[in-house]
């Protein structure tokens, strides 16, 4: 990768990117801001990862995935979770068909492009883990057989930030699979009244155009593994992963507040990600504020606060802060 042509690349990488101005416009005409978590779900389907949001209910989530999967002609399904819910209302199960004496297979809604998954964290430990398989192999079983999901392929799950009654946590091995943990927020003064005005009405307009097809996505993943990453910059990502571990190098106050640290799915994720977003920007290269952008939400639900921090009221987005005080930029 070192004798690669980002002029060349910037220049393919501009024809093959001119989908997303046409998508970003499209869904604009439906949801008002939300400007970075388009952003994001963007970034996951150029990279097959996933996306966790969390925030109150309202805040156009739902909406802004539906938008995003008309506007590339995807298949969209929302999926309710629910404490009763069942694997195989997720991935499908076997009918038996008394005519002809055979089991057929029916396939559930996790057969789609974009998969939401609201209120992912109400449901039982057993549909978790049909969901994990599905997030991180591409692919259900059912009875014998495997079937493999369509491409592309991405879950958006939401949970709400509060703790209720009747929620489980997620166990630590399915937080990992998710490139984001993306935190929405209310809209400004200004895009609430600009919301008001388009969605006072009995009849909104909710739907999008389909602009673009899915494979044009698939075509620019290719290109987005292409994206130069210079050394000086691969080794700014390590240094903020590495002191996710071991803060006490680095500002020994924060050593007795974390637990556990990222994973190196993390670093994988951190890096992918920064190469999405320069595509998404139209360069051939990542430069170092591609990876300051997105350190919290790639890193934010990788760090395992420990009961002191807990005690302290101190949350990872503060400690991720601190650390990038403390780590010099290339």
């Amino acid at each position: 990768m070192q004798n690669v042509d980002t002029d060349k690349l910037a220049e393919e990488i501009q024809k093959q990117s001119a989908w997303v101005p046409l998508v970003k416009e499209e869904m604009g005409r439906v949801v008002v801001g939300q400007h970075e978590l388009v952003d994001r779900l963007l970034i996951g389907l150029l990279t097959n990862g996933h996306v966790l949001l969390e925030g109150v209910p309202g805040l156009a989530k739902t909406l802004t995935v539906n938008s995003l999967a008309g506007a590339l002609a995807a298949q969209f399904q929302r999926i309710q979770f629910t404490p009763d819910l069942l694997p195989a209302d997720l991935i499908g199960t076997l009918i038996y068909n008394p005519g002809t004496n055979e089991f057929t297979p029916k396939l559930g809604p996790v057969f789609s492009n974009l998969v939401l998954a609201d209120e992912i964290n109400r449901a039982p430990a057993k549909v978790q883990s049909a969901l994990l398989e599905a997030m991180q192999e591409r692919q259900v079983t059912i009875g014998d057989t495997t079937y493999r999901l369509p491409d592309p392929f991405l879950v958006l799950a939401t949970q709400n930030p509060i703790d209720q009654e009747g929620t489980y946590q997620l166990p630590e091995a399915q937080l990992d699979r998710f490139l984001f943990k993306v935190v929405v927020d209310y809209p400004s003064m200004a895009e609430e009244r600009l919301i008001l005005d388009r969605m006072a009405t009995s009849s909104p307009k909710t739907k999008t155009r389909a602009l673009v097809d899915p494979k044009t996505v698939v075509a620019s993943r290719e290109l987005v593994n292409y994206v130069y990453v210079d050394d000086g910059v691969k080794d700014y990502i390590v240094r903020l992963v590495h002191a996710t571990r071991f803060p006490g190098e680095f500002e020994a106050a924060l050593q007795p507040l974390i637990r556990a640290g990222a994973s190196p799915r993390g670093t994988i994720n951190l890096t992918l990600a920064a190469k999405a977003a320069a595509f998404l920007k139209g360069r051939g290269y990542v430069v170092p504020q591609d990876v300051k952008d997105l350190v919290y939400d790639v890193l934010r639900h990788r760090i395992l606060l420990s009961y002191e921090a807990e005690a302290e009221e101190i949350t990872s987005e503060q400690i991720i802060a601190t650390l990038l005080d403390r780590i010099p930029v290339p």
